[in-house]
């Protein structure tokens, strides 16, 4: 089986400590590959220098829309030059796009910073990691803007049916967290049910969402395969089925 966490943060403080100790928990619940996701300049290099650590750990770069009041002017060359210097470590570029829940940064900085990393994506062709919260509007209408030039996944999926549709429709790939394991996650679990499998994704986004039993704690690469087995309870399919088209998705998107 092809189980990949699409989404972590290994690089925060709660995990790089003793990643040794993660990697290996991660194994012997049989992830064969982690995706490790960069939220600003420093954290995309940490990222790089995890990946090239790990065998099995991929990096990305990117400027998250909490950080996007605080880059440097030259963020979008920096960046590029990451990328060009490391191509073996680094699968896509993210995570980016707009957080209208949290407003962190102004909501034009966010839209600013989001439109210049898409621009750096097409000229690279690399595909793109979205976080999209309470967003979703702006963010696909974003998106349209650039046509078809673009893929990837949207990370930590928290729309409804109609949004998922209209993100599917665009050619993206959904990938989801431990959050649809929560006792209040119905609508949630009621998109699990809608997206398509050969449309879907799994990952963990930790420190942060750890599923049921471990709601509160510390996440880790490990529990993606909860968030697996969430899924094939939700859809009424067997474990393998999850983990293999998801595990292809991935290897396919990221071409790792």
């Amino acid at each position: 089986m092809t189980l990949i966490d699409t989404h972590a943060h290994l690089d925060d403080k709660r995990l790089w400590k003793s990643l040794d100790e993660v990697i290996n928990r991660a194994e012997k619940k049989g992830v064969s590959r982690i995706i490790n996701v960069g939220i600003n300049l420093k954290s995309s290099q940490r990222s790089i220098d995890i990946s090239k650590k790990y065998e099995n750990v991929f990096a990305t770069v990117g400027v998250h829309p909490h950080d996007a009041d605080e880059v440097p002017t030259d963020y979008i060359g920096s960046l590029k030059e990451l990328t060009e210097k490391n191509k073996n470590q680094i699968v896509a570029l993210g995570e980016m796009g707009l957080d209208f829940f949290k407003n962190y940064s102004p909501k034009e900085d966010q839209k600013r910073v989001f439109r210049a990393q898409l621009e750096l994506a097409q000229e690279m062709g690399l595909p793109i990691v979205i976080h999209d919260r309470a967003a979703s509007k702006a963010t696909l209408e974003i998106l349209k803007d650039f046509r078809n030039d673009l893929f990837g996944v949207f990370h930590c999926f928290s729309g409804d049916t109609e949004i998922a549709r209209k993100v599917l429709d665009m050619g993206f790939y959904i990938s989801f967290t431990g959050n649809i394991s929560f006792e209040k996650a119905s609508k949630l679990r009621k998109v699990v049910e809608f997206v398509p499998l050969d449309r879907m994704m799994v990952e963990t986004d930790c420190p942060y969402m750890a599923p049921v039993p471990f709601r509160g704690k510390r996440n880790e690469p490990a529990y993606v395969r909860l968030v697996a087995e969430t899924v094939a309870e939700i859809k009424g399919t067997d474990l393998e089925q999850v983990v293999n088209e998801t595990g292809e998705n991935a290897t396919n998107l990221f071409k790792i």
